[in-house]
């Protein structure tokens, strides 16, 4: 079967991709469509560290096609969204409802796939960018079928991430400002998760003019295109003079963590969302922090899949979460790097790559 697979120097479609057979607690999934997203790139520039060869691909929605026999909650034909934690769901952190603690969902790397007859390492616990995969049951959430799959495709990554960091991290208030650095994909889903939560005002900042008007379709109320020279902090603060509750850095730039610091009000906090390259350091002024600020990190929305991915689909059939408008264009499988050349010119919300 064909998929994207990363061999240290490229990523190319490769058509003598196999998965192995199914073991307990798993199920085999038959993808429909897969969003491209920034943690892709992180891998192909070196940001992420990530043995080969292996799958590609993390945010993805598709069909069940086969259960192992002690699947209870799955069964084939249903419409599924992956979901990259891959928890146990019996221990004590996903017990207590916080299955990103879940020691199991970290640092085991499976290699289900053989390409070319060599075994093939599955990336963050789902690998999307291939015809079918194998996933445990807990890493895949039925969805109604109704709900078009390039649109639910995103909800396993990047809307949970987003909308996560506002909803279960932060727990941003009614009527709390925020600031949203980097409106990518997981920006906009910040932004989104922010207007579900009544925040005002809400600064969008990005470096690229073109997203002021993505940015305020999905609830931005003021948007900051900072030039060379521009001082970002003073710049929020005409706007907010005393400071902002929130700041969600969603770029993964240690300088834009330090200046998030700088534009809170008493008591505000910074979500890091992006993810720098591995082994960075950051720094802030200690002194600046005493009036009951904080940095939080954020893992994957500090979501909830088996709550949340329901729930995210209710927003979006109620007509209150934007999916359909996040999905910029749709490539084949073959359409793999004019995907990820337009990605990294700006083009895209979201690219989503369509399997049927």
């Amino acid at each position: 079967m064909k998929g994207i697979v990363w061999d240290g120097e490229s990523a190319q479609l490769r058509d003598d991709v196999e998965v192995r057979d199914l073991r307990p607690g798993e199920v085999r999934v038959r993808l429909s469509a897969a969003g491209l997203c920034h943690s892709d790139v992180s891998v192909l520039d070196g940001t992420i560290m990530f043995p080969t060869p292996a799958v590609l691909g993390h945010e993805g929605a598709g069909t069940v096609v086969a259960t192992a026999d002690d699947v209870s909650s799955l069964t084939e034909g249903d419409h599924v969204v992956l979901t990259t934690l891959g928890n146990c769901g019996r221990c004590a952190a996903c017990g207590r409802g916080k299955p990103t603690f879940c020691r199991q969902s970290l640092g085991k790397l499976g290699r289900p796939f053989t390409v070319g007859g060599e075994k093939a390492f599955q990336f963050a616990n789902t690998s999307v960018f291939v015809e079918e995969t194998v996933v445990k049951e807990t890493s895949a959430i039925r969805i109604p079928d109704d709900v078009p799959m390039a649109s639910a495709s995103l909800i396993g990554c990047g809307v949970l991430t987003g909308v996560g960091a506002v909803f279960n991290r932060a727990k941003v208030d009614h009527g709390q400002s925020a600031v949203v650095i980097g409106v990518g994909g997981i920006g906009l889903n910040v932004i989104q998760g922010l207007q579900l939560a009544d925040a005002l005002p809400i600064i969008a900042v990005d470096t690229n003019p073109g997203k002021e008007e993505l940015a305020r379709s999905f609830g931005a109320t003021h948007f900051i295109c900072p030039e060379e020279g521009t001082d970002l902090v003073e710049a929020v603060k005409e706007i907010r003079p005393d400071g902002v509750d929130w700041v969600f850095e969603c770029v993964g730039s240690t300088a834009l963590i330090k200046a998030g610091t700088d534009m809170l009000d008493f008591g505000g906090g910074v979500v890091m969302v992006g993810v720098p390259k591995m082994g960075t350091e950051a720094s802030f002024v200690v002194s600046t922090m005493y009036n009951d600020k904080s940095i939080m990190g954020c893992r994957y929305g500090s979501a909830r899949p088996a709550y949340d991915i329901p729930l995210m689909v209710d927003l979006y059939k109620a007509g209150r979460l934007r999916l359909d408008e996040l999905v910029t264009a749709t490539y084949p499988i073959e359409g793999f790097e004019t995907a990820l050349h337009e990605l990294h010119e700006g083009r895209l919300a979201r690219g989503v790559l369509v399997m049927d």
